[in-house]
């Protein structure tokens, strides 16, 4: 059985929705927006960071954006997991381990006082 391989678009939509559940946060908005016609499989990808940065810097975001970097975290955190998009379980939990991931644990201020808000 062939496995669907989610785009870029779709993980970045996956990750919007678990960061900013509400949809109230426009930096995140603004990072989906830039991103929603990427249909490249995420596997194919060769940085995929990079390209998020990018997408970040065109959304015009201010660099400490802890919505956008959750997200991007989450992205990322998918993406090496075989991006698979349908990450079922809590998606406070989604956010910690893609945290845990992206700053082995010690996250930037801002991320760490946004988390603790949440």
């Amino acid at each position: 059985m062939d496995r669907h391989t989610p785009t870029v678009a779709e993980l970045v939509r996956r990750a919007a929705e678990t960061a900013d559940p509400a949809g109230t946060d426009p930096s995140v908005a603004r990072l989906q927006v830039q991103l929603e016609d990427d249909d490249e499989p995420v596997t194919a990808v060769d940085n995929l960071e990079e390209r998020l940065a990018l997408a970040a810097e065109g959304a015009d975001y201010d660099a400490d954006e802890p919505g956008v970097a959750v997200a991007t975290a989450v992205v990322l955190y998918l993406a090496h997991r075989g991006g698979q998009p349908d990450y079922d379980r809590d998606p406070d939990e989604l956010i910690q381990l893609a945290v845990r991931n992206q700053w082995h644990g010690d996250p930037p201020d801002y991320v760490a006082d946004w988390l603790a808000a949440r």
